[in-house]
This record gives structure tokens, C-alpha cells and sequence, in this order.
């Protein structure tokens, strides 16, 4: 792991500074192949900030219409581009372009271990980041990005909503249903190891082994909405669908 230069850690909170402290030793970069000589660089953002149900991590849902990855779950993120100071630059384009993610609301904690995904002959720096100034949660190209949610911790480590997925490889790894998603896979890999370096995980059911395509994700409320809401229009709603026409959706008021 290499932390961004002069990075400031005041106001992070304590499970972050634990997942910056154990960055070094995370184990999933052991369980990756070595790359190809033609991989290309990646990156995805992995950014924590603090909403209306408490700390949360933000996911994209991938369009159905790509013709890779459509519909799964994942962090906001995508190729490197010439000009982009990679990879921090190319983390936060990506974000501002796919969740409409200000890249001065972010605080850029560190970069971990790159990570080779062969499927799509990649090679991923995870850029961890905190949320300092919280602002739109938007859907950008709708050909691209289905959705935007801000996932309470507390669900992702909930042993209610954790086992482990069999894919029709035989792959079996970690899932999560939350949010009305299904995280698996590189994704839900990744979520698993953060939230063990930063002291998160609770026990849960690890013999739960699914197959891909038969579990259910239970239908997800949003903070702010319905009669859980006492205080009306004070917390605001955390999930963009993209608009059916014009501008995208916004679901956090401008500051």
C-alpha cells in the first residue's frame, strides 16, 4: 500500500485507520494470477463516508445493456486514460463520471495492492477514499450505469445478508445481498477483505453456499423514505435510478 502524499487522517474514522494500518498485509492480491503481458490498468474507487444510516461505502450497478459485467454490482472505476494522473486521477474521473462523484469531495486516503482480474485482462489499484463533503449521488450514462447506492456498513456486515456464491465456473467465493444487489465476485472479494483489515466482519453462516442465479436479495429500503422517516425530508434518500429522460437523477441536494 502506498498512502496519498501529506495525507491528513483527522475526522477518519477508527475502522479506516485500522484498514490503513493492515493495508500492507491484505491477502487478496495472494489469491490473484499473475497477469498477462498485455493487462491494462485500472482502477476503482473505494469510497467510505459517513450518511443518513451511518457509515456507508458506495457500489454502481452496471448497465444490463454492456456487453461485459452487465448488472453486477461494483465500485465506481474503469480504464486508465492518457492524462489521467494514475491511479488516483483515474479513480476519481471515473467516479465523477459514472456517480457524478466531485473529485474535491474526496479525501484520498491510500492505494492498495494492485489486482489482476483475467476476465478482463486488468490490472486494478483499489483507491481507497473518505467522503469529506458528501453531495449528489448521480447516475451517469444510463448505457453504462443502472444505478448509484450508498450501502450502510451495517448491512454489508450483517451475517444476514452474507454467504458464499457458487459460479457456474465452480468458482465459490464471498456475496453479499444488499441495497436489491447481489455484490460477488472481484467486487464482493474485495468488500470481504476491507471489512476484515478494518475489524468489521461479524461471525456469519460460511457453510450458506448458494448457486449463482437462485439467491434473492431482500428488497432494500431507502434511509430517508417511507414511514421510517420521522423527520420528513432530513435524511436524504442515498440511491440514484437513472432519469428517464433529461439530466440524471439527483438524490442529494445541492450545498
Amino acid at each position: 500500500m502506498s498512502a496519498a502524499d501529506h495525507v491528513r487522517t483527522d475526522g477518519v474514522p477508527e475502522y479506516l485507520r485500522r484498514l490503513l494500518d493492515a493495508a500492507d498485509d491484505l491477502p487478496l492480491a495472494r489469491r490473484m494470477p499473475e497477469p498477462s503481458a498485455t493487462a491494462r490498468r485500472a482502477a476503482v474507487l473505494i469510497l467510505f463516508g459517513e450518511g443518513p444510516a451511518g457509515p456507508d461505502l458506495l457500489f454502481i450497478e452496471k448497465s444490463a445493456h454492456l456487453r461485459s459485467h452487465a448488472g453486477q454490482p461494483a465500485f465506481p472505476g474503469g480504464g486508465a486514460e492518457a492524462g489521467d494522473d494514475f491511479p488516483i486521477g483515474t479513480a476519481l474521473r471515473e467516479a465523477h463520471e459514472e456517480a457524478g462523484i466531485h473529485p474535491e469531495s474526496v479525501r484520498v486516503l491510500a492505494t492498495l495492492q494492485e489486482l489482476y482480474l483475467p476476465p478482463s485482462n486488468r490490472l486494478v489499484v483499489p483507491v481507497v477514499g473518505w467522503w469529506d463533503d458528501p453531495r449528489d449521488v448521480t447516475v451517469g450514462d444510463p448505457h453504462e450505469v443502472a444505478r448509484v447506492a450508498r450501502v450502510p456498513l451495517a448491512e454489508l456486515v450483517d451475517p444476514a445478508n452474507r454467504y458464499r456464491l457458487r459460479h457456474p465456473s465452480g468458482y465459490i467465493g464471498p456475496a453479499f445481498a444488499v441495497a436489491d444487489m447481489e455484490v460477488w465476485g472481484f467486487t464482493a472479494g474485495l468488500v470481504d477483505t476491507i471489512l476484515e483489515a478494518a475489524g468489521l466482519t461479524r461471525p456469519w453462516d460460511q457453510r450458506d453456499v448458494r448457486t449463482m442465479g437462485a439467491a434473492r436479495p431482500k428488497r432494500y429500503t431507502l434511509p430517508g423514505s417511507g414511514d421510517d422517516d420521522p423527520a420528513g425530508d432530513a435524511a436524504a434518500p442515498t440511491v440514484a435510478d437513472p432519469a428517464p429522460d433529461g439530466p440524471p437523477t439527483r438524490t442529494v441536494p445541492p450545498r
